[in-house]
């Protein structure tokens, strides 16, 4: 992922938090896919393999698209702590816009 759409992504995910339409950190991330709530995850590469074996399987299984972000600290700072392993978008239009933004990127760099 270039720069400029880590940048863009970490805005649209903070303007999500502060909308209450994006949801942080694993468990929380991880009750909402159980009650069918997310529409999209991003994942710090960088999260621990713990936290990732939590919440990756049971993402994947309830067909929630998982995007590989930003490191941990960046994803932390765009959502106002240290650093999160995942944030859980549940707003359909906001979903959209990320999703467009990563196939956008996806598309450049072929």
């Amino acid at each position: 992922m270039d720069e400029g759409t880590e940048r863009r992504l970490l805005g649209l995910i903070g303007l999500g938090v502060r909308a209450r339409n994006a949801i942080v950190g694993v468990e929380r991330v991880r009750d909402a896919a159980r009650r069918g709530k997310l529409k999209v995850a991003i994942v710090a590469p960088d999260a621990s393999r713990h936290s990732l074996e939590k919440v990756v399987p049971l993402l994947e299984a309830r067909r929630v698209r998982v995007i590989s972000g930003p490191p941990a600290a960046a994803l932390g700072s765009a959502v106002g702590r240290e650093t999160t392993a995942v944030v859980g978008i549940t707003d359909t239009a906001l979903a959209k816009g990320v999703k467009a933004l990563i196939e956008a990127s996806e598309q450049r760099g072929r």
